[in-house]
C-alpha cells in the first residue's frame, strides 16, 4: 500500500545548509522509490491557521518510507534541515481504492 512522508514546515531559515539539503535529498529518495507530490506550494488555508508549507513524499509502501528515513544517506543530510527549520514529520499509509469515508467504521 502506498505510504507518504508528510512534513508541516512551520518555519525555515533560508541559507546554505537548506540549499545543500535541497540539492542532496533527491538522490536519497531514488533507491526507495520516493517522489515528491507536494513541495513548498502555497497553502490555501480554509479553516483555522496553517503557518508554513507542506511537503509530501510518496513511497511504494511504509517499509520503503521508513527505510529512506533511516538510511545513512538521508541521516547524513537530516541535520541540515532540523537545525534550520521547525517542522513536524509523519509517515502515513494511503488508502486502498476504491475507498469510502465509512470504510474506517469497519
Amino acid at each position: 500500500m502506498t505510504a507518504y512522508a508528510v512534513a508541516h514546515m512551520r518555519q525555515v531559515t533560508p541559507g546554505p545548509p537548506i540549499v545543500e539539503y535541497l540539492q542532496k535529498i533527491d538522490a536519497t529518495l531514488e533507491q526507495f522509490g520516493g517522489r515528491f507530490i507536494v513541495h513548498g506550494s502555497e497553502v490555501d488555508v480554509v479553516e483555522n491557521n496553517w503557518p508554513g508549507h507542506l511537503v509530501m513524499i510518496e513511497f511504494p509502501d511504509m517499509q520503503q518510507a521508513r527505510g529512506w528515513y533511516r538510511s545513512p544517506a538521508y541521516q547524513e543530510i537530516l541535520p541540515l534541515r532540523t537545525a534550520n527549520s521547525q517542522s513536524d514529520v509523519v509517515f502515513v499509509d494511503g488508502v486502498e481504492h476504491p475507498h469510502k469515508a465509512t470504510d474506517v467504521l469497519e
